[in-house]
């Protein structure tokens, strides 16, 4: 079930079907449109599937925004090994829980997304790879995904048509580093989740050293809408380079969090006080999330006149992300707000890379000082050199999720962590030898 009412200022394209009575069943998608996109793909080529999905201007909704007909459009054509669809359902990043509200609400729309894709670059088989929380997901999944196999969707000889495909779900074990493609596709041949070297890429060398389309939830789900509209008619729902709507996550000190579905390039200020009901109590925002925890901060000044989108977003020096909202209003201690980031990702650091490792590691005990106020300016500065040494310098972008948030917090609020050591240099004044422990 979705966490909000759906609002009238939402384009619902995605969650049209949200609300209606069993919704998650095949009936309820047959009934309302469901498997005719995929149907129009059988007498469609494969070009030309890979096309309407390029005029969309469609970029992958998991955070990384790469145009999705490109992608798909680098799977070789002619190959002797098989081609694999991937999904990826291990949506981890904090802050983000559109692709959950998919599932739990229109399973069908990401099997027939799945069966597009397939059309697209002449797949048989498919795994949608599920993170280790969303268990009882799978449930659900594998109800729809049986559902379409006793109404000749998944299987041999698809509606009579001479097409087959073969569709599994996975459980991941609950690791942050599975949401990264190479490391998801690891842990899916039964390996350890650790990133990749590329190239090659997955489209070339992917699941089994096979062609495979990896994407995420999202982006399956926005397939059925692009072959019904068209991609021009669905490119114009956004703006120009980043087409359609997007599941945005509006999570924080607003009045009605929630997941909405707005179009790109909608603005932040309506997007808080009309679709998010406005700051809670009426207070002030500080700080702005834009696409999850991985994602630069905005302070509250330099997020109102944006909009949502990539292009915006990238000027502002932070990034769309996954949609993943985050609002903090002037209360917010941010050198707390960046400790528990860094307690995030010093966990989930898989430990093969060394900057990211003991980057991550030292970061969390910096910033534990700093918020126990016993560090020292120079400590502040240390945090920073740590992560520009971070960025970059890893396998996979954790490193870069955990150096980005935390280089935008001290350098637009050092002012806070100034104030913490201030705080106890005069409380600890007159004090000889003072111990002070940190955990």
């Amino acid at each position: 079930m979705l966490y909000n009412e759906p609002s009238p200022l939402e384009t619902r394209i995605l969650t049209k079907r949200f609300g209606l009575p069993n919704s998650a069943s095949i009936e309820t998608y047959l009934a309302n449109g469901g498997y005719k996109s995929f149907e129009k793909t059988l007498g469609m080529t494969q070009e030309a599937i890979i096309q309407e999905v390029k005029d969309s201007n469609l970029r992958g909704r998991g955070g990384a925004g790469f145009p999705t007909g490109m992608k798909w459009g680098f799977v070789p054509r002619q190959s002797a090994k098989p081609k694999y669809i991937v999904v990826n359902a291990d949506e981890s990043e904090p802050g983000t829980c559109k692709d959950r509200v998919l599932i739990e609400n229109d399973p069908h729309m990401l099997i027939e997304g799945i069966l597009i894709a397939a059309q697209a670059v002449g797949s048989k088989a498919g795994y949608i790879y599920v993170r280790g929380e969303y268990r009882y997901l799978i449930d659900i999944l594998d109800k729809a995904i049986g559902e379409a196999y006793a109404k000749n969707y998944l299987g041999k000889n698809i509606l009579g048509r001479g097409v087959e495909f073969e569709l599994y779900t996975h459980t991941g074990a609950g690791a942050y580093e599975c949401g990264e493609e190479s490391a998801l596709l690891e842990s899916l041949e039964g390996k350890r989740g650790q990133p990749r070297i590329r190239p090659p890429f997955p489209a070339v060398a992917g699941l089994y050293q096979c062609p495979t389309v990896l994407n995420n939830v999202e982006t399956f789900c926005a397939a059925p809408s692009i072959i019904e509209m068209g991609g021009k008619a669905w490119a114009d729902l956004g703006i120009p380079k980043a087409g359609g709507t997007k599941l945005t996550c509006i999570t924080g000190h607003v009045n009605k969090p929630g997941v909405y579905e707005l179009p790109l390039g909608y603005p932040v200020e309506k997007m808080i006080n009309e679709v998010g009901g406005g700051m809670r109590g009426g207070k002030k925002m500080k700080a702005f999330i834009p696409g999850g925890s991985s994602c630069p901060v905005l302070t509250g000044d330099e997020a109102w006149p944006l909009t949502m989108d990539y292009d915006s977003m990238a000027k502002a020096g932070s990034m769309l992300g996954s949609g993943g909202v985050v609002i903090m209003d002037e209360t917010t201690d941010m050198v707390k707000a960046a400790l528990r980031i860094m307690h995030f990702y010093a966990h989930e650091s898989c430990g093969w890379c060394i900057p990211c490792r003991e980057g991550t590691a030292w970061l969390k005990k910096l910033l534990t000082r700093l918020d126990h106020g016993v560090g020292t300016a120079r400590d502040i500065d240390l945090v920073g050199d740590l992560a520009d040494n971070m960025l970059g310098r890893t396998f996979c972008p954790l490193g870069d999720a955990a150096a980005l948030p935390t280089q935008s917090i001290v350098r637009k609020f050092r002012h806070e962590f100034e104030a913490k050591i201030a705080k106890t240099q005069i409380s600890m004044a007159g004090v000889e030898n003072p111990l002070v422990v940190v955990g």
